[in-house]
């Protein structure tokens, strides 16, 4: 990953600021788009366990959701410093609640970030990938499409348009040798967690779906985004790649 430039939503989250570390390790120069005040410090918190790296870490503060700013953002900073090669969409939101209580403003807020922007990055950072015969675009699903989950049909809903989403695009940009495919994480003990009410049973649960008997790591989905970012995945398109310890298989 020597000197590509790699954007990644949610970069400063419980699985984002892990792979942003990882892709700067091996010599990406990484721009973690979040939001909130305290990106630098988050993604600093984890940094620190790798010391010297080949590659860097900035940040890019902005909403998902307000596609008109964001569109400003990315736009400066590709001119400050040059197209991106590598666009993981990361980033993702996820209220609970039986469907009926969803508030029509909730139900448009979850496709905004979780869907819309997904696809306006893409249209953002395409072109530069199509001017270099050369890019990797990076959804983020989720187990929850393939099993179905109570309570949170919008989350749901948006990560199995993502992987329509994946199989139309791979076909679509293959022809200027851009590949798409999409990473379905299981369960990792990250902050979205704290939606369950009992942990050590959801703990339990976990590990009693999964042929893998120990938890998830965000390195594990680290792993999984630099192969498919890498020159060694350069055949692979329109695929979703599970890393879920073998809950589900198709």
């Amino acid at each position: 990953m020597h000197n590509k430039r790699v954007l990644i939503t949610g970069g400063a989250g419980g699985l984002g600021a892990k792979a942003s570390w990882e892709f700067a390790a091996q010599g990406a120069q990484v721009i973690a788009l979040d939001r909130g005040g305290d990106i630098g410090a988050r993604l600093g918190a984890v940094g620190t366990a790798y010391g010297t790296v080949s590659g860097s870490v900035g940040w890019l503060e902005a909403d998902l959701a307000d596609t008109a700013t964001l569109a400003k953002a990315i736009e400066t900073e590709i001119q400050r410093n040059g197209a991106f090669d590598v666009l993981i969409n990361n980033a993702a939101i996820y209220p609970s609640k039986p469907f009926m209580d969803y508030a029509d403003e909730e139900l448009r807020q979850v496709h905004a970030v979780n869907t819309h922007a997904p696809l306006r990055l893409a249209q953002m950072l395409v072109p530069g990938m199509r001017d270099k015969g050369w890019g990797r675009i990076i959804n983020i699903s989720s187990i929850t499409f393939y099993g179905g989950w109570s309570e949170l049909l919008p989350y749901v809903t948006s990560k199995g348009a993502l992987v329509g989403a994946t199989r139309a695009l791979a076909r679509e940009l293959g022809v200027h040798g851009i590949t798409v495919n999409c990473v379905s994480p299981g369960a990792f003990p990250t902050a979205a967690e704290a939606i369950h009410p009992d942990p050590e049973a959801y703990n339990a649960q976990v590990l009693g779906h999964q042929s893998i008997k120990h938890r998830g790591e965000a390195a594990d989905i680290a792993n999984a985004l630099l192969f498919l970012a890498s020159e060694r995945s350069g055949f692979i398109t329109g695929q979703t790649l599970a890393v879920d310890g073998g809950w589900y298989m198709s």
